[in-house]
């Protein structure tokens, strides 16, 4: 176990950071990494530390192991669980964190990404999925529905009848068919999605730190509202961008033909 993953009390999850990227493994590899009550508990707080750690950048997220991401919620939990909208609400709290870090995460998807662990891939910023892959919300077939917000993004993502079909169905799909529906970003070799997680996100993070944070801001607040709002909210926030330290440095390294040096500021 890393300091940090003991520094936060998470026995079910490894965190780490190296440089400016922290590192969020699922570790459950011997129940496909399922999402139980405390799992959650402790993605909430690796990911808040994340958050409110200026070091940091970006997020990769995966699962331990070879055969899942993670496969969906604990299901031994669901049947005896009486408070099920707590919990529930609890899942949509750590998907609506991540989605709204102020920071790219990547998720990068080895094995199944079912049920809750397909709504928590969905959550990330870039979806880079391992050629094994698998993805599927089954949930309609154990009684219940998705609860993490898959019924919200994955039409975002795929369009509404993809969507549905996905959704009422419970079909699995394979990483190929989630790619070219648009449910995943990328198609890696296995071994290879972890290197090109971090390629990505260090394209990213080269960039001014904050003009990423809004961007981000801007997109998924977009979403949410009209055309003619989401163009109010690009506006102002490319105002605050305009008045930021680092589109000074910004402007003046490319007309000097230099590396910029941004600061966060």
């Amino acid at each position: 176990m890393s300091s940090l993953a003991s520094a936060l009390k998470l026995e079910n999850v490894l965190y780490d950071k190296k440089g400016p990227i922290a590192y969020v493994t699922l570790n459950r590899p011997k129940v496909l990494n399922a999402l139980n009550r405390a799992t959650i508990n402790e993605l909430l707080s690796a990911f808040e530390d994340a958050r409110d750690d200026s070091a940091v950048r970006g997020v990769i997220l995966t699962g331990a192991g070879e055969k899942a991401f993670a496969a969906g919620a604990d299901i031994a939990e669901i049947a005896n669980n009486t408070a099920v909208e707590a919990a529930t609400r609890r899942g949509q709290a750590l998907t609506d964190l991540i989605e709204n870090l102020g920071k790219p995460v990547v998720a990068a998807v080895n094995g199944f990404a079912l049920g809750g662990g397909c709504e928590l891939a969905m959550s990330c910023t870039i979806r880079i999925a391992a050629e094994s892959a698998k993805f599927g919300q089954p949930e309609v077939k154990l009684g219940v529905m998705p609860g993490y917000g898959g019924t919200q993004r994955m039409p975002r993502l795929v369009g509404r009848g993809r969507a549905l079909k996905l959704i009422l169905s419970g079909d699995i799909i394979d990483a190929a068919e989630a790619y070219r529906i648009g449910l995943v970003d990328e198609l890696e070799p296995d071994a290879h999605v972890i290197e090109r997680a971090e390629t990505v996100l260090r394209r990213i993070i080269a960039n001014a730190p904050l003009s990423v944070k809004y961007a981000l801001e801007a997109v998924n607040k977009g979403l949410e509202t009209s055309v003619a709002e989401g163009l109010l909210i690009e506006a102002s926030l490319f105002a605050v961008c305009a008045s930021t330290d680092d589109k000074k440095e910004g402007t003046s390294a490319f007309l000097e033909k230099r590396a910029p040096k941004f600061q966060g500021k």
